[in-house]
């Protein structure tokens, strides 16, 4: 509790099994970091009917994942695959927006390409 304003706050603490680090496609390291995970996260499902405590169990089982590997250097393609796996199953527009910005789309023929791959387009539909 603040003394100077009565506030009251609450922290959170997590077992971390080990420091990991990111190995950027740049070839750069950077130390993982959980809060960017959440945020690219929830990029992916703005507006999108997905219960936030779904996200968290989503973004615990991805850095579970992560520290179980066994290494403490782990490709960012890596981590992007999960969080693909992971949209996937939870909702596919907010898959599709994470996979728009990390396979880099440039274009509305990379979406068609995309989601023709994923079975995500009925063929009726078109």
């Amino acid at each position: 509790m603040c003394p100077a304003c009565g506030a009251r706050f609450t922290t959170f603490e997590r077992v971390q099994l080990r420091e990991l680090t990111i190995l950027k496609r740049s070839g750069r390291r950077a130390p993982f970091d959980r809060e960017k995970l959440v945020r690219s996260i929830s990029v992916a499902i703005r507006k999108r009917p997905v219960d936030p405590e779904r996200v968290e169990r989503l973004v615990n089982t991805i850095v579970r994942q992560l520290e179980n590997m066994g290494e403490t250097e782990i490709p960012s393609s890596v981590v992007g695959e999960l969080v693909m796996k992971a949209l996937k199953s939870l909702d596919d527009v907010a898959y599709v927006r994470y996979a728009s910005v990390y396979r880099d789309f440039r274009q509305t023929s990379d979406f068609a390409q995309f989601l023709n791959a994923e079975g995500l387009v009925d063929e009726s539909e078109r």
